[in-house]
C-alpha cells in the first residue's frame, strides 16, 4: 500500500478528494492535517472529521495553523458556504481531532516513513511551510508532493492571475516551492478545463445511488451558484479531486518541468505562480507542472471511489 499524507482546508472539493483517497484499498492515509483557508480552522477540522466518519475510515485528523504565516486569513466561504460544505445542514460539529499540531505531525510522519510518503496538499501551504522551517531536511524525505495550487497557464480565480491557495498565504507557498521537495503542481487551470461538472454531469454522479455519490454532489450547492455567477463555469469544478487523482495515478495528467516562482508583493502581484515556460530566467526547473489531463480517466476514478 502507498502511504499518503493529506493537508487540507476542508471544504466541498477537499471533501471529495478525501473520499477518493480514503476509499482506495491501495492507499494508506497516514494522517490528515487541517489548515485555515477555505474556512476557519475549527470548521476545516470538523469537515475533515465528518468526511472520515462518512467513509468509515480511521485516518486521524490533526488541527494546524489558524491563519497564514504573516497575514490575516481571508476565507473562501463565499464560494463554499459558511460551513464550507454547501450549507446543506450537515452535522458538522462536536467531533474531536487527534492530539498534536499538524506541523509536528507532518514532521513525525515524514520522518518515520522517509522516502515513502506522498504528500497531497489541498489548501494554503501554511502547515507544510512551518514544518519545513522547523526541519528543512524534510523536503528530501518526501517521495513526492502533489500541490493543488497556482495557475499553470491562464487566468486566476481570486485575482486575474492568482489562484486562491497560493494567494491566501504566498509566503508559505514560496517556502515550499523553494524547499527542494519533489513537487508536482496541479493548477486551477487543470480543474476548470478538465474537472467542471454541469447539471447533467453532476446527475450522472448522483445516479450511482450511494450515500457517497449523493454527498459529493450535494456539498457543491454553494460552489455551483458561485461558479455560475462568478467564475463563468457551467457548474462546480473539483480542483482538489483532480489533484488527488493525479497523486493516485500520475498518468491522468501530462506534465512539463518548469521554473516556478511565487510573488509575495501586495496588490495584483500577490500569490502569482510565475511559470517560466521559455526558460528565460536561466534558472533550473524545480516544479513539475500539470499541463493537460484525461477527463474520462478522472471521472471514471471518481465514480469508482463513490460506487
Amino acid at each position: 500500500m502507498r502511504k499518503f499524507l493529506i493537508d487540507t482546508d476542508t471544504a466541498s472539493d477537499d471533501a471529495v478528494a478525501l473520499v477518493m483517497a480514503l476509499q482506495r484499498p491501495d492507499i494508506d492515509v497516514q494522517a490528515i492535517t487541517a489548515v485555515a483557508g477555505n474556512v476557519p480552522l475549527p470548521q476545516a477540522v470538523q469537515n475533515a472529521l465528518y468526511t472520515v466518519d462518512l467513509c468509515g475510515a480511521d485516518a486521524p485528523v490533526y488541527a494546524g495553523c489558524a491563519k497564514p504565516l504573516l497575514r490575516d486569513l481571508e476565507s473562501a466561504q463565499a464560494a463554499h458556504g459558511n460551513d464550507g460544505m454547501g450549507d446543506i445542514g450537515l452535522p458538522l460539529a462536536g467531533r474531536a481531532p487527534a492530539a498534536g499540531h499538524a506541523a509536528d505531525i507532518l514532521r513525525d510522519v515524514i520522518r518515520r516513513n522517509a522516502g515513502e510518503i506522498t504528500l497531497v496538499t489541498l489548501g494554503p501551504l501554511t502547515n507544510v511551510a512551518l514544518a519545513l522551517l522547523r526541519e528543512p531536511a524534510l523536503a528530501r524525505q518526501v517521495a513526492q508532493c502533489f500541490i493543488m495550487g497556482g495557475i499553470g497557464a491562464g487566468h486566476g480565480n481570486v485575482t486575474p492571475l492568482a489562484e486562491y491557495n497560493i494567494w491566501v498565504d504566498p509566503e508559505a507557498a514560496k517556502i515550499v516551492y523553494e524547499s527542494g521537495m519533489n513537487i508536482t503542481m496541479v493548477g486551477w487551470d487543470i480543474s476548470w478545463k478538465y474537472a467542471t461538472f454541469d447539471a447533467a454531469q453532476a446527475q450522472e454522479i448522483r445516479q450511482i445511488g450511494t450515500a457517497l455519490a449523493a454527498f459529493v454532489v450535494d456539498i457543491q450547492a454553494t460552489l455551483t451558484d458561485y461558479a455560475l455567477s462568478e467564475t463563468g463555469l457551467a457548474g462546480f469544478d473539483l480542483p482538489d479531486p483532480i489533484t488527488m487523482a493525479a497523486a493516485i495515478d500520475p498518468s491522468i495528467c501530462e506534465y512539463q518541468n518548469y521554473r516556478v516562482d511565487i510573488t509575495t508583493e501586495d496588490g495584483l502581484a500577490r500569490g502569482l505562480t510565475v511559470v517560466d515556460v521559455l526558460g528565460v530566467s536561466n534558472e533550473p526547473p524545480q516544479i513539475r507542472v500539470a499541463t493537460r489531463a484525461n477527463r474520462r480517466a478522472f471521472v471514471d476514478m471518481l465514480k469508482s471511489c463513490v460506487s
